[in-house]
């Protein structure tokens, strides 16, 4: 049988992991609205995601601790910057700023890699590439359509920026070489740690940490408060961390923050589906321009990711096998 290639594979993962980052908001919405704060909810998901993939992630690396020594440092970087870090940053910043802003910023990630990688090597990218950042950028600003009136908070710009600081080391830590951790393993270790972080920052009253056990409406009906904290914990952060890890490290760090502007996409149709928020011609037509980004940054062969040799990929299938 054809081996797939691990791009194509890659995108593909990519794509479910965009589509289950992006119910998020829709489900976390009524549970903010209700009471919860943001450090509580997000302390909340990222417990229950790393729970539920707690057993695989033994399972995983049976044998291999090794590989958990050894990936130390990487596992520390996702839990600090790419769980707990990233997401206090952007809370933080929209409520300062409005929510379109701050997610129109924060996704400038890949945008920002470009610039680095430009800035690292000194030459300047493919046209092709600079053409994808274009029109994924203007695609972008479609779907957010960012707006309000009078000049934005500076702190929350700031808060903002990085945030988009550390989405862009998400996909860069992800990327980096797995040196026999699976990414089941590296999503399991960086959210429980990621949990951690967070409660501890709560505990110091810097950030407020309220919850709340009243029902929350969804679907058009009162529904227990932890429905949604439960299907937040499992598919949008268990399963759409694990995905996004194994996507980024077939596609590295530039191709895959590209893709993962598709979870603004997916999150703009839940709202509509799931909220009832509207949804127009011109956000369409910023997914469409958001497809043809990712086209043409795919279509830099440069970017391609190297060939999995077929021992690593027979790994890195016993690996991972367990989630599906």
């Amino acid at each position: 049988m054809k081996q797939r290639h691990p791009a194509t594979a890659g995108l593909l993962i990519a794509v479910l992991a965009a589509a289950l980052f992006g119910m998020l908001g829709a489900l976390i919405k009524p549970l903010l609205e209700s009471g919860w704060s943001p450090v509580a909810a997000v302390t909340a998901r990222a417990a229950i995601g790393g729970i539920v993939l707690l057993p695989f992630a033994l399972l995983s690396v049976r044998g291999r601790w090794g590989a958990v020594w050894r990936g130390r440092w990487r596992l520390l970087g996702m839990a600090l910057v790419g769980v707990a870090g990233t997401q206090v940053l952007y809370f933080g910043a929209i409520q300062r700023i409005p929510v379109s802003t701050g997610i129109l910023v924060e996704y400038l990630a890949p945008v920002l890699l470009v610039a680095v990688v430009w800035a690292q090597t000194r030459r300047v990218p493919r046209a092709v590439v600079l053409a994808g950042s274009a029109v994924a950028v203007a695609g972008l600003v479609l779907v957010v359509s960012p707006g309000g009136a009078g000049a934005p908070d500076p702190l929350g710009l700031l808060l903002a920026v990085l945030a988009m600081v550390g989405c862009a080391a998400f996909y860069v830590i992800a990327a980096r070489p797995s040196d026999g951790l699976p990414p089941v393993a590296l999503a399991s270790g960086g959210l429980l740690l990621g949990a951690v972080a967070l409660a501890l920052v709560g505990a110091t009253g810097l950030l407020p940490v309220t919850v709340s056990f009243a029902d929350v409406p969804l679907f058009g009906r009162p529904t227990a408060w932890w429905v949604p904290l439960l299907v937040v914990g499992v598919i949008a952060t268990a399963f759409a961390y694990a995905a996004s890890i194994t996507a980024t490290e077939l596609l590295g760090s530039r191709l895959a923050s590209f893709a993962g502007l598709l979870e603004v996409v997916s999150a703009t149709l839940y709202a509509w589906l799931l909220l009832g928020e509207q949804l127009n011609a011109l956000q369409l037509l910023g997914g469409l321009l958001i497809l043809a980004g990712i086209a043409l940054v795919r279509a830099d062969r440069g970017d391609a990711a190297p060939r999995v040799p077929r021992s690593a990929r027979s790994e890195r299938r016993e690996s991972t096998l367990p989630l599906s």
